[in-house]
């Protein structure tokens, strides 16, 4: 695992009612039994953690946070934007 996975590993432990040592990027974030107000902590945990900023609307994006790894995913996808848009100011 990268730095990406495992820094959204630890930050997803942090909020979990039940801790889980066998988190992958297989493991679905139902299983994690993670509330929705946590998710949204997690989820500004993320945006402060990576200095992104990460547009969610449900109806649109669920797929993107269904599995750590697609989580994963999508944050590094928003690093590489962030960074050439950065690269173009």
């Amino acid at each position: 695992m990268d730095e990406v996975a495992t820094k959204i590993i630890d930050i997803l432990k942090k909020h979990m009612k039940e801790p889980m040592d066998n988190i992958g990027p297989d493991t679905a974030l139902t299983d994690l039994k993670i509330e929705s107000l946590d998710l949204a902590m997690i989820v500004f945990d993320i945006e402060d953690t990576f200095g992104i900023e990460i547009p969610y609307n449900a109806n649109e994006e669920a797929a993107d946070f269904k599995t750590v790894g697609s989580v994963v995913d999508r944050v590094r996808a928003l690093i590489a934007g962030s960074g050439a848009a950065a690269a173009k100011a």
